[in-house]
C-alpha cells in the first residue's frame, strides 16, 4: 500500500512538470531532408512570426547589410535592407527583404524575399520575387521566383536556432527554379577578423558545378560568400547601416 501510494505521488508530480527541450521542439518540427517531388514540410502558420531574432540570421528592421567584392568577372556591391514590410505568404506573414546587387555599378538584380521564424527560433524561407536587369533597367527575366504554396513550391529552412553540423536541409522548393540546399561544415571556422563563424556549404541541382561557402557571425548574420567551386565570386560585409 505504501509502495502503491509512493508511485502514485511520483506520478503526480511528473504529470505537472514542464515539458521538455526534446517534447518543445516537437511543436515545429525540421523537415527531413529528401527529394523534392517528396518534400512537403509541414507549416502551422500560427507558430510563425515574422520577428527574425535568430543569433546567427537576425533581420533587424531598418538595417542595411553593404557587401562588395565582385561578382561574374565584375565589381559588385549588394545592398540588403531589412524592411518593415510584412507579406503573408502560405498563411504565413513574412518579413520582407530587399535586394539590391550592382555590377560595375550598375543595377543588374533586384529580390525582395520573405523570411519568418518558427517558435523554436528557426528560420524559414518562403520565396523570393526576383528580376534580372540589363544595362538598361529593362527586365530580362524573371527565373528563381517562387511563392511558398504556389504551383507545388515549399518553403525551406535557412537556419536552424541551434545549428547542427552536417544536416542537410532544403532552403526551398520549386522545381527547375528554386532548389537550393544547405548544411553546416563547421561551428568555429574563421573569417578575416570574425572568430567562431559558422560556416556552411550550399548547392543546386540547377547548377551542378558550383558550391558556395558562407559564414555567420552571432548577433550580426551574414559576413561573406564564397564561391568555392565554379566562377570565382565574392562578397564580403563591409558596413551595417542601421
Amino acid at each position: 500500500m505504501i509502495l502503491a501510494r509512493l508511485t502514485l505521488a511520483v506520478a503526480a508530480v511528473f504529470a505537472v512538470l514542464p515539458a521538455t527541450d526534446a517534447s518543445a521542439h516537437t511543436v515545429c518540427p525540421l523537415p527531413v531532408f529528401g527529394p523534392g517531388s517528396q518534400y512537403h514540410p509541414r507549416i502551422k502558420p500560427s507558430h510563425f512570426s515574422s520577428h527574425v531574432t535568430n543569433p546567427w540570421y537576425p533581420l533587424k528592421v531598418g538595417r542595411t547589410y553593404v557587401y562588395t567584392g565582385t561578382r561574374e568577372g565584375q565589381a559588385a556591391l549588394d545592398l540588403v535592407v531589412t524592411t518593415s514590410r510584412t507579406r503573408v505568404i502560405d498563411g504565413v506573414r513574412t518579413r520582407v527583404v530587399e535586394d539590391r546587387l550592382y555590377l560595375d555599378n550598375v543595377l543588374a538584380e533586384r529580390t525582395s524575399d520573405y523570411f519568418a521564424q518558427d517558435r523554436c527560433g528557426n528560420v524559414w524561407y518562403f520565396g523570393e520575387d526576383t528580376a534580372e536587369l540589363d544595362a538598361h533597367g529593362r527586365v530580362v527575366s524573371r527565373e528563381g521566383t517562387f511563392h511558398a504554396g504556389v504551383d507545388g513550391a515549399q518553403p525551406g529552412v535557412v537556419m536552424q536556432a541551434h545549428p547542427q553540423l552536417g544536416r542537410y536541409f532544403r532552403q526551398e522548393w520549386y522545381a527547375g527554379q528554386a532548389e537550393d540546399v544547405f548544411k553546416v561544415i563547421s561551428l568555429n571556422a574563421t573569417f578575416g577578423r570574425y572568430h567562431h563563424a559558422l560556416r556552411t556549404q550550399e548547392t543546386t541541382a540547377l547548377e551542378p558545378g558550383v558550391i558556395d561557402n558562407k559564414y555567420y557571425v552571432r548577433n550580426i548574420g551574414e559576413v561573406a560568400e564564397i564561391a568555392v567551386k565554379g566562377p570565382t565570386e565574392a562578397l564580403k560585409l563591409t558596413e551595417i547601416i542601421s
